[in-house]
């Protein structure tokens, strides 16, 4: 059973439109700076200036340039006319009986993307898109069903959190509801480091949403220049979609492993964990009835782990329409942990939340523009802001 709800003030979420203006979403201190150089504000004054706008933009939320009152009101004016403050837009908001809430967030007139809120007792993650759509067609994830058309850019991925923020209530920095972010939504976020690195640095940085290094977690299929990279300027905690224990069975389950096998990966594994936050990488694990779920396959991921430290996570596969996968049983799902954990391995059973509303892992589609020509017949949901 499901709860579907509205947003409340739709008309303040900002606007997603095509604009020929640069948005202030997801610059650095420094690059702020230079915009301010660029409008002509002296030199003395556009740290300062940077420093003002950064407080407007990620300690307060603000979405309009003439309420910033303490910067001057022709340099208002001058940033509404030549940038833009523009945020994806709530299109529908569902909130599952266990309290988790779907947002489908409109990010240009052809796409839309899932975002994710997971409360739990002791944190709240949200989930976030890096893409509309993914590249790598996953044999057992909606997503990569629904085609690719484009990267998010870094406004439109921090801005999944201050919408999140501002649809749950938070007001300011003191009130942490979202204590925890990860990349699982949709797209591969290693295909899109230009923009996630940024966002990455903003949801770090002290003076704007101070998370963790240990508390934000990237998630990916496997792509090894994207890890090293990643390991290199923004070391957050890692998890990888392993899903199988062996070369073949991976080739079919996640194809970019026939570009980068396990041999790999894995040695790509052990170079992140020097610089990660964790002493670990978490193995995201699907399981699927009589696909990769006996205990052969478990005592094959033994060896793996005998070559990477690492968490083995097992998802009990969410269905979607045509899949042509199955859940594991329960007891099947115990079994394989069993095997797992009798070889010393930590192991933990995702509980599975928003099933009912198609927010678990595996299950977020979006609204995506196929440019792959891989979706067919995609759904489709009109892309207009959601009215009280």
């Amino acid at each position: 059973m499901t709860m579907p709800t509205l947003t409340a003030e739709p008309a303040t979420l900002g606007k997603s439109e095509p604009s020929a203006k640069t948005s202030l979403i997801g610059l650095s201190r420094a690059d702020l700076a230079a915009r301010m150089a660029a409008l002509g504000v002296p030199e003395r004054q556009t740290r300062m200036r940077a420093r003002q706008l950064w407080s407007w933009l990620y300690v307060r939320g603000e979405t309009d340039f003439f309420a910033m009152t303490d910067i001057a009101k022709d340099l208002r004016a001058e940033l509404a006319a030549n940038f833009t403050l523009a945020r994806p837009t709530i299109v529908t908001e569902q909130v599952s009986l266990d309290g988790t809430r779907k947002w489908l967030l409109k990010v240009d007139g052809a796409n839309a993307v899932d975002a994710v809120f997971i409360p739990e007792p002791d944190r709240g993650t949200l989930c976030v898109s890096s893409q509309a759509g993914c590249t790598l067609d996953c044999a057992f994830c909606s997503t990569g069903k629904q085609g690719f058309n484009r990267n998010l850019s870094t406004a439109e991925i921090i801005g999944q959190l201050w919408l999140a923020n501002r649809a749950l209530g938070v007001r300011s920095r003191e009130q942490r509801i979202v204590s925890n972010v990860v990349f699982m939504g949709m797209g591969e976020p290693l295909l899109n480091l230009d923009a996630v690195i940024p966002a990455l640095r903003l949801m770090l940085d002290d003076r704007a949403y101070g998370l963790s290094r240990r508390r934000v977690t990237v998630s990916t299929s496997g792509v090894i220049p994207g890890m090293d990279r990643l390991r290199e300027e923004c070391p957050v905690a890692l998890a990888v979609s392993l899903h199988a224990p062996n070369d073949a069975l991976r080739d079919r389950l996640v194809p970019i492993n026939r570009k980068y096998p396990l041999r790999a990966l894995l040695a790509a594994c052990n170079r992140y964990l020097e610089r990660a936050p964790r002493d670990f990488v978490s193995f995201e694990y699907v399981m699927l009835d009589g696909v990769n779920d006996s205990d052969a396959h478990a005592r094959e991921l033994l060896g793996i782990a005998a070559r990477v430290r690492c968490k083995f996570n097992l998802i009990p596969f969410n269905p979607f329409p045509n899949a042509g996968f199955a859940r594991s049983g329960p007891e099947r799902i115990r079994r394989f942990a069993e095997v797992l954990q009798h070889g010393g391995i930590t192991v933990t059973t995702r509980k599975t939340r928003g099933d009912a509303i198609d927010a678990a892992c595996g299950q977020l589609a979006g609204d995506v523009a196929d440019r792959t020509r891989r979706s067919g017949k995609r759904r489709s949901i009109p892309l207009t802001e959601v009215r009280a």
